[in-house]
C-alpha cells in the first residue's frame, strides 16, 4: 500500500455522510405527459441535482428546460461511438433523450450549480445517455441562464411526450 494511501486513511478528517436530500419526484402516468415540472424548490441546499430515467418514443426526441419560466443558451456534445456531433442553441436550453423504443430509454444527471446564488449567471450541465449491449449514446450539456435569481422551479418539456413510467428526482445537495 502507498503511504500516502495510508495516511489518508488514517486521518480523522470529517466526512459527510447526508449530503443530498430528496426535494421531489415524478413519475409519468398512463398515456404518458408532455411535461414536468418541479415547483417550490427549497433554497437550503447549494446545488441540486435532477436523475432521470425517461423511456424514449417515437416522439420524443428531446426536451426543453426552463427555469423560473425562462429559456437560456445550450451547448452540447454528443456521439454513439462512430461519430460525434457538437452544436448550441441560443434560445433554449436542452435535456437530451435518445430516440428509440417504448421500452428503451436515457439516463441522466443534470447538476444545477449555486442555484441560489444571485450574484451570478446559473450553470446547468447534464452528463446522459444509454448502452444498448454493444451501441449507445452519450451526451454532454451545458446550459446556461442568463439570470441571477435563485432558482424555484424547473419545467422539463418534451418534444412529444415523456413515456409512461419515465422518472425524474430532483434533490438538493449540501455543501461541504
Amino acid at each position: 500500500m502507498s503511504p500516502i494511501l495510508g495516511i489518508i486513511a488514517s486521518s480523522n478528517f470529517q466526512r459527510v455522510t447526508s449530503s443530498y436530500e430528496s426535494i421531489a419526484t415524478a413519475v409519468v402516468g398512463s398515456g404518458g405527459s408532455p411535461s414536468i415540472t418541479f415547483t417550490s424548490i427549497p433554497a437550503t441546499f447549494t446545488h441540486l441535482q435532477l436523475r432521470s430515467f425517461a423511456l424514449s418514443s417515437s416522439t420524443a426526441s428531446s426536451a426543453t428546460m426552463t427555469i423560473n419560466s425562462t429559456n437560456g443558451i445550450s451547448h452540447y456534445i454528443s456521439g454513439d461511438g462512430a461519430s460525434a456531433t457538437a452544436a448550441s442553441d441560443l434560445t433554449k436550453m436542452f435535456l437530451p433523450l435518445v430516440q428509440g423504443s417504448t421500452t428503451s430509454g436515457f439516463g441522466g444527471v443534470t447538476d444545477f450549480l449555486d442555484y441560489t446564488n444571485t450574484n451570478k449567471y446559473k450553470t446547468v450541465r447534464t452528463l446522459g445517455g444509454f448502452d444498448a449491449n454493444g451501441s449507445g449514446y452519450v451526451n454532454l450539456t451545458s446550459n446556461l441562464l442568463q439570470s441571477t435569481s435563485a432558482i424555484t422551479s424547473i419545467t422539463l418539456t418534451a418534444v412529444g411526450n415523456f413515456n409512461q413510467y419515465s422518472h425524474f428526482a430532483l434533490y438538493g445537495i449540501k455543501g461541504a
